[in-house]
């Protein structure tokens, strides 16, 4: 019984986070109608930031109380990795058309700061040992460099969608709300996904002492899978609300706010630079994410229409190569 009560909670959390997650969505839908916004500003920012929460909290307690650095190096990194390869599902459920040429051609924006926060994170973790490494206090002299660009992608994107036409959108539920009633309702199932994936994280650690993992692997595979469930779910939720570039936004937007988690996480350890503290071996997820970013611009720009079998295409086959590597890498590190 004491074996299966982590397993209990696991699914608890599951179920709390895939009722939450449509409503999520759908008051997401409601608040971009009823201001203006873009589905895709609307992934990008606020569903996006209330589905990286659980990586904050989890990057935070690692590091500040647990002492575990590459528990939250490895969450952040792996959720990267998770959320982009959560694109060949998204590919396989639009049956109608391929999934790359639904999508606005602006989240090859976003999909480009990615890679270049995801990749300075990588060159950091590998420089972070040798004489480039230089830090202020116990905080690495590259944390402020990363907060900045994640400052410099949301204005970047911000002013694109101001200064880029947008197709009028269709409200297909709670046209009847005002606004506040949309934002209180969305935050009430903001919260419940926060904890919910909050705790997910700490049942996951304790599968996992159970099989004697080293912590990188635990946190790149383990608990950034299951800090990844919120976006897995509202990304599902919205393409059933055919509102593709939602769910695509809140993906890459993820991205962008789990490399803010890392600065800040740096932050809160007290040990010395964070990235200066971990196992190289998390670069290989920080490269991942790169190649599978590119991966994705590419489709976007050559949008294929060939698809194997009539369910995905040759992009969405390399994302999961990619991953399905990164993901041995981390496996023949951790045992």
């Amino acid at each position: 019984m004491t074996a299966a009560l982590p397993w209990l909670e696991f699914a608890l959390c599951a179920i709390a986070i895939g009722l939450a997650g449509p409503v999520l969505t759908q008051y997401g839908d409601v608040i971009a109608r009823l201001t203006g916004l873009s589905r895709s500003w609307i992934g990008l920012v606020l569903l996006a930031t209330a589905t990286s929460l659980p990586e904050l909290f989890t990057g935070i307690s690692s590091v500040a109380i647990a002492n575990v650095p590459d528990i939250a190096v490895g969450d952040a990194l792996g959720s990267c990795v998770f959320n982009l390869v959560m694109l060949v599902l998204l590919d396989e459920l639009s049956r109608d058309e391929p999934l790359y040429r639904r999508v606005d051609q602006g989240h090859v924006l976003t999909a480009g700061f990615g890679i270049v926060l995801i990749g300075t994170v990588g060159a950091i973790i590998l420089i972070g040992r040798g004489p480039l490494s230089v830090q202020f206090f116990h905080v690495s002299i590259y944390t402020p460099l990363l907060a900045l660009l994640y400052l410099v992608a949301m204005r970047a994107a911000f002013q694109y969608e101001r200064r880029t036409p947008q197709p009028p959108q269709i409200l297909r539920t709670g046209s009847d709300l005002s606004l506040s009633d949309a934002l209180l309702r969305y935050a009430a199932a903001a919260a419940v996904i926060v904890a919910a994936g909050t705790w997910l994280p700490f049942v996951g650690a304790q599968i996992a002492d159970t099989m004697g993992w080293q912590t990188s692997f635990v946190g790149t595979l383990l608990i950034a899978g299951a800090t990844s469930v919120p976006e897995l779910v509202v990304s599902i939720s919205a393409l059933r609300l055919k509102a593709v570039d939602m769910a695509i936004g809140n993906l890459l937007g993820s991205n962008l706010f789990d490399v803010l988690v890392l600065a800040i996480d740096d932050l809160a350890y007290r040990d010395g630079p964070l990235l200066s503290s971990v196992s190289p071996v998390h670069a290989i997820s920080a490269f991942a994410a790169v190649v599978m970013s590119g991966l994705f611009i590419v489709a976007m720009l050559y949008k294929p229409e060939t698809r194997i079998r009539g369910t995905v295409g040759w992009v969405s086959i390399a994302l999961l190569a990619v991953y399905l590597f990164s993901a041995y890498a981390a496996y023949l590190h951790g045992h």
